[in-house]
Formats: C-alpha cells, sequence, structure tokens
C-alpha cells in the first residue's frame, strides 16, 4: 500500500495550506492565525474541537464505530525567530520569523490525515488531532500535558512525527527505545574577589576558578559515565571581566547537557553540584548553581514502534524504513507526552534540502502526502474494524 490515492488527489490542496502557513510564521504560544486556520479547517470537516490547552493549541477528535480505544497524533506548529532567505514566493511575511524547522508541513500532513480520516471513517475508536504550540525550547508538550491534554482527551498511545533532511523523500526512519537527548541548561554563577590584575595575591580569581571548572565538568563524561554511554557537556558561555588590568569580582559559565539514559539525565545536577562545590573550595570562592532539566529523553515504547514501523512499510516498503537508525543528541519536546502516554516519534524523509534552523531551509512539498498516508495508515491499523 503506497501513498493513499484519495490523499494524492488532494495533495495540491495540502501544498497551498502548507505555504500559506509558511507565509505567515508565529512564535511559540503566539499561534493565533495558525490555530484559527487548523480549528477552522477541522471543523469544517465535521471533527469536534477543542481550543485552550497552553493557550494556542488545538484538539480535534472524531470518533467512528463503537470501539473505546483513543489515540493521539500529534503535529507542532510553532516557527523560529530566524529572518528567511529560502527567496520563495511564498517566504515568511513576518520579518524575522520563519518556519525553519518544517512544523508548517507536520501541521499540513496531520490536516491532510484528518481530512481524509473524516471522509472514509475506516477505523472503530477515537482520534485524538493534537495541534501543539512552542514545541522550539519553551514547553509547550509539557504545558499541554500540564494543563490536562490526557486527563481531558485519554490516550491509549501518541505518535509524533518529525521531517529529517538527509533521509531521501519517502523514506522514514522508526527505531525502538531512545531516539533523542534529554536536554538541560545550566547557569553557574561564580564569586570571588577582584584584585589588581598586578596583584593577584590579593584577590581570588574568578577566571582561573572558572578555567578550571569548564576543565572538570568534562570529567562527568569521561571519568564518571561508562565509555558505551553517550553524554554530552558543552559550555558555551564564559563572561568575565571589562578591562585588562582588573581582576574581575564573579564569572558567569552558561552551557548545556545532553543524554540518551535516563537514569544519567536524573543525576546529573547532583553531579554538577558536587563538582562545582568542590573546585570552589579549592580556591576559596563560591558559586549558584541554576540547573534546569529542560527535556526528558524522548524513548519510543516497544509495541507502539512496531505498530508505527508496520504503517511505515505499507506506505515506503521495507526497504525504505530504518530500523537501526542511531538517536540523534537533540531534543524534542514531545518527550513529555511520551513520558505521559506511550507512544513513538518518526522521522521521514525530507530528502536533499537546507538543515532544520537554517534560513534557506524549506519543507519539501512532495512529503505531504507521504507524511498524510503514514498517519492514516497507522490509524487504520492501530484502531482496525473488526
Amino acid at each position: 500500500m503506497p501513498i493513499v490515492n484519495r490523499i494524492a488527489e488532494f495533495a495540491p490542496e495540502m501544498a497551498e495550506w502548507r505555504r500559506d502557513l509558511h507565509a505567515h510564521p508565529e512564535l511559540g504560544f503566539q499561534e493565533a492565525r495558525t490555530s484559527d486556520v487548523v480549528a477552522a479547517k477541522l471543523a469544517e470537516w465535521g471533527i469536534e474541537v477543542h481550543r485552550g490547552l497552553a493557550g494556542t493549541g488545538v484538539v480535534g477528535v472524531l470518533k467512528c464505530g463503537s470501539g473505546d480505544r483513543a489515540i493521539g497524533l500529534r503535529a507542532d506548529m510553532d516557527a523560529l525567530p530566524i529572518r528567511e532567505r529560502t527567496g520563495r514566493p511564498y517566504a515568511s511575511t513576518n520579518d524575522g520569523v520563519m518556519h525553519a524547522c518544517g512544523h508548517d508541513g507536520h501541521t499540513t500532513m496531520l490536516l491532510g490525515a484528518a481530512r481524509y480520516l473524516a471522509e472514509t471513517r475506516n477505523f472503530d475508536g477515537t482520534v485524538r488531532f493534537i495541534f501543539q504550540p512552542a514545541e522550539e525550547g519553551i514547553g509547550g508538550a509539557k504545558k499541554m500535558v500540564e494543563d490536562g491534554l490526557f486527563q481531558q482527551f485519554p490516550c491509549e498511545r501518541v505518535y509524533g512525527m518529525h521531517n529529517m533532511p538527509g533521509i531521501p523523500l519517502g523514506e522514514f526512519a522508526v527505531v525502538e527505545g531512545p531516539v533523542m537527548a534529554a536536554g538541560d541548561t545550566f547557569e553557574i554563577r561564580i564569586q570571588g574577589r577582584g584584585s589588581h590584575a598586578a596583584m593577584p595575591h590579593q584577590g581570588i580569581d574568578p577566571v582561573v576558578v572558572a578555567s578550571s571548572l569548564v576543565i572538570a565538568l568534562q570529567t562527568i563524561t569521561s571519568r564518571n559515565i561508562k565509555a558505551q554511554d553517550a553524554l554530552v557537556v558543552s559550555v558555551t558561555e564564559f563572561h568575565a571581566g571589562e578591562t585588562f588590568n582588573v581582576i574581575p569580582d564573579g564569572v558567569v559559565l552558561r552551557g548545556t547537557c545532553r543524554t540518551l539514559d535516563p537514569d544519567i539525565h536524573a543525576s546529573l545536577p547532583d553531579r554538577f553540584q558536587r563538582i562545582v562545590d568542590g573546585v570552589c573550595a579549592t580556591y576559596g570562592a563560591s558559586a549558584e548553581i541554576d540547573y534546569r532539566q529542560v527535556f526528558p529523553v524522548t524513548m519510543n515504547a516497544a509495541e507502539p514502534t512496531r505498530v508505527a514501523q508496520d504503517a511505515a512499510t505499507a506506505v515506503a516498503g521495507a526497504s525504505r524504513v530504518m530500523t537501526d537508525r542511531r538517536p540523534l543528541m537533540g531534543s524534542e519536546d514531545f518527550a513529555y507526552m511520551l513520558n505521559a502516554v506511550p507512544g513513538c516519534y518518526v522521522f521521514a524523509g525530507n530528502g536533499d534540502s537546507a538543515a532544520v534552523h537554517h534560513p534557506e531551509y524549506d519543507f519539501n512539498d512532495d512529503l505531504l502526502a507521504h507524511g498524510a498516508s503514514y498517519w492514516t495508515t497507522l490509524v487504520e491499523r492501530e484502531l482496525k474494524r473488526a
């Protein structure tokens, strides 16, 4: 079963929807127009519409038959603070804001699936079409869950999909276990004692303390974690001093940690505290740590992954479904939904395009029919009629 014929018929309309969304991008928690477009189309197709979760979130509910099973399908809607350089006729009309990650395409593929399923109703149960705001680092999925997403709209399983440049068009990657890393941020404010740069013995030099700390933090990866386990600790900002002949009072370090292991993720705040306290004590300095666990590991459960692999295989063919792709060290807030409900997050090939988050990136409209066909096939297999 390749691309669904009916979806192929209205694929040109889907491209129009996608390009309209692309021309009118909105940042996280500001997706008012996008939400209006989504809600209007769902209502037009006879799908029950609910609004307000996480502010601009939209949930469409479509029930068919007498089955009591329900699954969720999620798409993200927000854009990025990037000035577009694609030169497309449908380029962003909102200067400095751009759909540089393909969320316009994700939203459109789920809308296409919703339209098809509302027309055919070839399933038994309930589908929740979850259109999420604010995926780009500001916690839209977490907010939807906290607002009661799965209490108001219970789901046995929840599924997500993201386009992936570099994977050929028409191919999918569907892998059990960790597929994207937990992502944390940290800020360390080191307090020393300033002095004249020619008389460092009169102070406590926080630049030396911070320099030692940058190196010491790398021992979490090299000496505290097994070599077979993935962990990245990156100090990306080092702010100190204002002039050449003054040792400053303080230094600020900022950075990020990424890991694929939930246990390692849970241990990182304590590991940071011990190393920072120890290094500072060595020099007689002190420090305050703001360690934030922003995203959990994106973890695919076994049975939902099997269903997703079967659906992708039905659409693309077995040779075009990767089941052993290595995890990415980037993060994804869909992990919060997977922490609440078991599910699966897949990647769909966007072909040879610029990388996501690049000002020349554009979603491949030829992917729309593939993605919508995957969604509908997944639903018809998960909620199969007797």
